[in-house]
């Protein structure tokens, strides 16, 4: 792995860190984080409408403006619920780019923004 991607990898992991941190100064159960923390993913769900959809769908749930906008409602509206969703959803992203999972291309799944995950040629995990 490059130094760059290691740093952005670190930067993310950072982000999600810093996301969970806050979760915790809401008071908001653990249960509703441990329940959300992967209902983004459910929007692979649009892969079997084909890689065109799946990519709008999975990309709709994994970019931070519909979190950001959320979180800050919930600050601004004191709702300390959306506040811990969107945080929620907020680390669900942050760990999935710290990992190296990136949005998504039409051309298929494993096409990425921040190149091919799964397998290379070669054998190594990428």
């Amino acid at each position: 792995m490059r130094p760059v991607d290691l740093a952005i990898r670190l930067e993310w992991a950072a982000a999600a860190v810093a996301a969970v941190i806050v979760y915790a100064m809401t008071g908001v159960s653990w249960w509703l984080f441990a329940l959300l923390i992967l209902a983004p993913d459910l929007s692979m769900l649009g892969y079997l409408a084909g890689p065109r959809v799946g990519a709008v769908a999975y990309n709709a749930l994994h970019i931070l403006i519909a979190p950001l906008v959320l979180v800050l409602a919930g600050v601004l509206f004191a709702g300390p619920i959306a506040t811990a969703v969107a945080l929620i959803w907020i680390a669900h992203i942050a760990i999935d780019r710290a990992l190296g999972y990136g949005l998504k291309l039409s051309t298929g799944f494993q096409d990425t923004h921040l190149g091919r995950i799964g397998r290379d040629q070669s054998g190594a995990a990428g």
